[in-house]
């Protein structure tokens, strides 16, 4: 039997679970509902190795209820409609007792996957706990999202891995069976990258790569055993995180070089290529902005372009469009001027239309006023009339301040020209 370390000693209980206090720990958030058995339909959102399994067993096992596990890589429509009919059979409607289905990987489900579980969780026949990697905002369809509650779970922290590997030592008959000191520990959490599952595998690949059963566990050893870093780039890890941040830093901050090595380090690490491209999509406008508007045509053409080629030929268009972007003007001005708005929509609330720029497809409309007194720029010279197209309280606002650059500096001098009070120097 060779059943891995890290299901040996998987927690069958709360008491037992490691990590994730802010979910399941004496005040967390799903505490009380698995202890009164009351869970909603819920999407475990985290990195690999984080738990997302196991608390949903957990959550099975302490509830009281049927239990049905599918998994999104290998399971179809055909196989979830035959689950929620046996599901049916062995739960009772409306109930606290309504039987789990439990979905890994969630995301790989199609739409029509998705559409299929729809009325077996609105209508109560199953409660469905779906563990993702991938934000579900993106990865799960609206309707069925909107049914469910989102819960995070994070990367293993550095006690949390400590506990794990001396949980490992003391529940774990074959680690038993050895005599394992544990000298040092920073190249087992570092390798792990905060995966409990990942610490677990290479823990017992240098306990079993010892011929002796008395085991000195040491940086040195550890490494030595680990013949390659495995972890340079978890493209689902803690590092798919900072990776991808310094990537947008460093083309924020006009360094080309560097962004094509942070690039280099996520398709080094197997990192989905529509993720890449879209982040570039969002720099394009947030960071370059009205600088160079082009920027946004060609990331867009990017992700089209690579999510139709993929790997290998993809890393040279994403190259392509990591480098003009870092090597455009910058701007944040439109960044800026919708955050400046939103802001003042919540200060203010919902202030009225002015009359002249509502719409007045009806009699009585024209005559309460709406469109009166409303000027159609093209009857004008250079198609301009000054108006107020603003809210009365809002008047004289300016939501938008150009950028100091080339194009902007442009889009300045027009806008000076026709709303002097807003744009003066």
């Amino acid at each position: 039997m060779n059943e891995p370390l890290a299901e040996r000693i998987r927690p069958k209980s709360l008491e037992d679970f490691v990590s994730q206090q802010h979910l399941v720990g004496k005040n967390g958030s799903l505490t009380h509902q698995i202890q009164k058995g009351i869970i909603p339909s819920l999407i475990l959102w985290g990195p690999p190795g984080t738990g997302k399994t196991t608390l949903a067993n957990i959550i099975a096992n302490e509830s009281g209820r049927p239990f049905y596990a599918l998994s999104a890589i290998n399971s179809g429509v055909k196989e979830i409609r035959e689950v929620i009919d046996k599901a049916k059979q062995s739960g009772g409607l409306f109930t606290s007792k309504n039987p789990i289905l439990f979905i890994d990987e969630i995301h790989r489900f199609s739409k029509s996957q998705q559409d299929s579980l729809l009325a077996a969780v609105e209508k109560g026949w199953v409660t469905l706990i779906g563990a993702t990697t991938e934000n579900p905002s993106f990865e799960v369809i609206p309707a069925l999202l909107s049914r469910c509650q989102v819960y995070i779970l994070n990367p293993f922290g550095k006690e949390d891995l400590e506990a794990l590997l001396k949980r490992a030592l003391t529940k774990d008959a074959v680690l038993k069976s050895k005599k394992i000191t544990l000298q040092e520990t920073e190249a087992l959490l570092r390798l792990s990258g905060g995966d409990g599952r990942k610490l677990l595998n290479i823990f017992e690949l240098v306990v079993n790569s010892e011929p002796s059963n008395t085991v000195n566990i040491t940086d040195a050893l550890v490494m030595g055993k680990v013949q390659k870093n495995t972890v340079l780039y978890d493209k689902t890890g803690e590092q798919h995180y900072d990776i991808i941040s310094a990537f947008i830093k460093s083309i924020r901050g006009s360094d080309p070089n560097a962004a094509v090595y942070w690039l280099a380090r996520m398709i080094e690490g197997g990192e989905d290529v529509k993720f890449i491209a879209r982040r570039m999509i969002i720099s394009a406008s947030e960071d370059i902005g009205l600088a160079n508007p082009t920027a946004l045509v060609i990331a867009n053409a990017t992700f089209q372009a690579v999510t139709t080629i993929g790997y290998p030929e993809a890393r040279i268009i994403l190259s392509e469009c990591a480098i003009y972007l870092a090597t455009s003007p910058k701007s944040n001005s439109s960044y800026m001027a919708i955050k400046n708005a939103q802001q003042k929509v919540k200060e203010t609330g919902d202030l009225s239309v002015p009359l002249a720029l509502r719409n007045a497809p009806t009699k009585l409309m024209k005559d309460l006023g709406y469109g009166e007194a409303y000027h159609y720029a093209h009857d004008f010279q250079n198609n301009f009339v000054e108006q107020e197209y603003l809210p009365d309280e809002l008047s004289g606002s300016a939501f938008y301040q150009p950028g100091q650059n080339q194009r902007e500096k442009g889009i300045k001098e027009f806008l000076k020209n026709r709303w002097k009070e807003k744009y003066e120097d």
